[in-house]
């Protein structure tokens, strides 16, 4: 997901870049320059903070704003608009700047007539307001509403569409993902004593792709520390969202795969075998397994211990600050030890999704399904070690890119093909595989330990920031 599309009087790009180049005229939703901007922002302490679980992150738009009016003067000085990608897409094929709900209730707050002036005042923003707001948008629409007359000449000649075909209000990628899945529940999974808006609110879906988003519907408004949200009808309508997300996660993986030194003896075995580097590593564990007569394949990583941290924590501790640690090296540089690695990385992530799970459920979800899609569900054990670190089952789609889908459920709503965005869901969604947790209990205990172990390393990760902090002052 791209952040702040910079977009000059003309609609021509506006850099955002040190050196001028116009073709750098974006921020993505990873860059953390801004955490100087994000640390004052929420020193103000200012009750709009509750709705991103009390402390904004520098993936959000507003520190990544105050971070060019500081550095980037010139630039500021020439943007005529700043959109999300997604508003800024829809803006491109059809020429009508209304915004989605979607993307702007990461700005709006708590205010439902729109933005809230004194918090951006209050931020040093407060130029935003200019022009009725014109730079930050004040016309706001449902994800899914048709937009302006649909794509306009230009746009219909350059996909090779008809003019006037429906666009329908963008969504967030992941929020797209939630819509393309969500309802992707087999008919044994479904609760009979449930109404169906209370059995959604029991699911959590995972978008795994170079991060992953986690995202829980409720009914009631639920708000909760360390976590963004509540959003009402971000995602479905009439639903408030509560988002979740680890900002490293596949990226996470590639990182601690391509650094070890056995990464290009892999890598060409892969290819000459025909599958991926990971493809093969799950293989290798299986082998390691058997060969060192492991109870279960997970106890090989008894030894080895991750924070997956690498990019800070998003939820549900909201420390952009907090660093990867890996416990149990060695001097090992074998294919074996990569394997190793690598089954330690997916745990300590995993071990990440159980503590966003647990921390939302004791704040009122009531999450025991999830649902995942995206690059990582197609890996075997990184959904069977989720299932069983997190204790929930596992629904993975038919449809293998949910995100797609959930844009053509939008397509399919500003086209009136279906009544509305809920309905669109159940008519195109349909469950695939099942994965469930470990029916043997010395699983479930091994990886109740190692969660101990993941919980205990960021705590010491604050201990020994705290110790450095008061040596250096």
């Amino acid at each position: 997901m791209v952040l702040a599309v910079a977009v000059g009087a003309d609609g021509s790009p506006v850099s955002v870049s040190w050196n001028g180049d116009s073709r750098r005229d974006i921020i993505v939703w990873m860059d953390h320059r801004a955490l100087d901007q994000t640390e004052r922002i929420n020193s103000h302490s200012s009750p709009v903070l509750q709705f991103y679980g009390g402390s904004v992150s520098p993936e959000m738009q507003a520190p990544k704003l105050l971070w060019v009016k500081e550095n980037l003067q010139k630039t500021w000085s020439m943007v005529y608009r700043w959109m999300d990608l997604g508003n800024w897409l829809t803006y491109r094929a059809t020429g009508d700047e209304t915004r989605s709900l979607s993307h702007m209730e990461q700005w709006r707050e708590s205010n439902p007539r729109g933005m809230d002036e004194v918090f951006w005042a209050e931020i040093g923003l407060g130029d935003l307001y200019e022009g009725s707001q014109a730079k930050i948008g004040h016309s706001v629409v449902f994800p899914g509403h048709p937009l302006g007359s649909g794509l306009t000449p230009t746009s219909a000649k350059e996909l090779g569409l008809l003019t006037g075909t429906p666009v329908g209000t963008s969504l967030i990628d992941a929020y797209a993902g939630g819509l393309g899945v969500m309802e992707s529940m087999p008919d044994a999974e479904l609760k009979a004593d449930m109404f169906d808006e209370e059995a959604i609110c029991h699911r959590m879906v995972l978008v795994c792709g170079t991060s992953t988003c986690h995202m829980v519907v409720s009914k009631n408004k639920l708000f909760i520390p360390g976590v963004w949200g509540p959003f009402l009808s971000a995602m479905i309508p009439e639903f408030w969202l509560t988002e979740c997300g680890q900002s490293a996660t596949g990226a996470l993986l590639d990182y601690i795969v391509q650094n070890h030194a056995a990464a290009p003896l892999l890598a060409n075995q892969a290819a000459s075998q025909s599958m991926s580097i990971y493809e093969l590593m799950n293989k290798i564990l299986l082998s390691m397994a058997h060969e060192q007569n492991m109870p279960f394949l997970s106890a090989l990583s008894q030894d080895t211990n991750v924070l997956p941290d690498f990019h800070g924590n998003r939820s549900p501790v909201a420390d952009p600050k907090s660093k990867g640690v890996i416990c149990g090296l060695t001097l090992d540089t074998s294919e074996k030890h990569l394997a190793l690695l690598y089954l330690a990385t997916i745990q300590g992530i995993a071990y990440g999704t159980r503590h966003i799970v647990e921390h939302c459920n004791a704040h009122g979800h009531k999450i025991d399904t999830l649902l995942a899609c995206g690059g990582l569900a197609k890996n075997s054990l990184y959904i069977q070690e989720h299932a069983d670190i997190t204790g929930c089952p596992i629904i993975l789609p038919r449809e293998n890119e949910n995100v797609l889908l959930g844009a053509a459920i939008l397509g399919g709503v500003a086209a009136k093909k279906f009544a509305g965005v809920r309905d669109a869901m159940k008519a195109l969604n349909a469950a695939g595989k099942v994965v469930r947790p470990s029916s043997d209990p010395r699983v479930k205990k091994y990886h109740d330990a190692k969660y101990k172990i993941f919980r205990s390393l960021y705590e010491q990760q604050l201990s020994h920031r705290s110790t450095m902090a008061q040596a250096l002052h």
